[in-house]
């Protein structure tokens, strides 16, 4: 019997570990298990770094930080999805509700910026979950990283599908008027009850719309990224999107073509099973032929920008909208001369 999906929950059920010798089984006990899977449970780990280096061609930074690993948000969609294996958790259920938190991270990132010869590039932040999601609110990890980097003069980008921004305004207007902050709003949709279902416990598409708006009254440089687009589900809105996040002070915006990597494919299909089984079959065939036929890629640049006529379609929908609604679209490049490493030094006399 297929499972029902859960409030507030992206993922069915859980899916088998590949790197796991056991395996998932629901029990005569069902009502127990899933009353044991709506829990989130929040987890500290103790990583030795927090900034990755990005080498690869296909992604536009050279540092990512993710001060989580798993994602409240519930995205069905989420392509970091299979990373929760790498854990010894599922890319199911555990991805949303087995939180791991790096509550070391601001000391690691202030111990990376005193390294010797260390030179500025943005970071970005978040680049795999989201760094505002709910369990932030709580512990303020990522405000502790905004802190040392504005401490430092180091610029930051940040990437979230959260509202729960906004709480840490008085930093980033600070930040922003150095140069040294820019913040991009994910928005996949403007209908509250695709939204509810696609990304269950992101903040609502009004209070999106809210901190988009603040964010730009306040003189920090907003992006929106309209991703993914899915056929059948949210291609329709593209145009009205684009005009909308030009009405709230938007001042540029990107997009990717959804793509089922690895386990984000069983995933994703139980999600439309249990919410769309009248257009799973019609959505994930078109979903197939954004990448040659199959579900999904792993290059990210060609999984992002798919091929085929769909894909065409949706390419020319944005270029008409970014021809009417952001015809001088000019995001800012954030300022790397202001880095001071002996910043701690100086910190450390007060």
């Amino acid at each position: 019997m297929q499972n029902q999906p859960q409030k507030g929950q992206g993922a069915v059920e859980n899916l088998h570990n590949r790197f796991s010798k056991n395996r998932y089984e629901t029990t005569i006990y069902q009502d127990d298990y899933e009353e044991a899977i709506a829990k989130t449970q929040i987890l500290e780990v103790f990583p030795k770094t927090i900034v990755n280096s990005v080498k690869s061609d296909n992604l536009p930074f050279m540092y990512s930080m993710n001060p989580y690993q798993g994602c409240e948000h519930g995205c069905a969609y989420c392509y970091a999805r299979p990373t929760h294996q790498y854990w010894g958790y599922s890319a199911g259920v555990d991805f949303e509700r087995i939180i791991l938190a790096k509550k070391n991270a601001p000391a690691l990132l202030e111990q990376f910026f005193r390294k010797k010869g260390h030179k500025a590039s943005t970071i970005s932040l978040s680049g795999n979950t989201d760094c505002y999601q709910p369990i932030e609110r709580k512990l303020e990890i990522t405000r502790g990283l905004l802190q040392v980097c504005l401490d430092y003069r180091h610029p930051v980008s940040i990437i979230t599908k959260n509202a729960l921004v906004l709480r840490d305004l008085d930093l980033l207007t600070q930040m922003a008027a150095k140069n040294l902050v820019s913040v991009s709003m994910s928005m996949p949709t403007l209908n509250e009850d695709l939204r509810r279902i696609l990304e269950p416990r992101t903040s609502s598409v009004e209070n999106k719309l809210k901190a988009l708006k603040t964010l730009s009254e306040n003189n920090i440089p907003t992006h929106v990224m309209v991703a993914p687009i899915i056929p059948s589900l949210n291609s329709s809105e593209i145009l009205p999107t684009l005009k909308t996040i030009s009405e709230y002070g938007a001042l540029a915006f990107g997009y990717t073509l959804v793509g089922l990597n690895d386990e984000v494919e069983p995933v994703f299909k139980d999600w439309l099973e249990a919410h769309f089984p009248d257009r799973k079959d019609k959505v994930l065939n078109q979903i197939a032929s954004l990448h040659n036929g199959n579900l999904g890629k792993k290059n990210i640049r060609k999984r992002n920008t798919g091929n085929g006529e769909i894909a065409e379609m949706i390419h020319n929908t944005f270029r008409i909208g970014k021809k009417k609604y952001f015809p001088d679209m000019n995001f800012p490049e954030l300022d790397t001369s202001l880095f001071d490493g002996t910043k701690g030094e100086q910190l450390s006399l007060f």
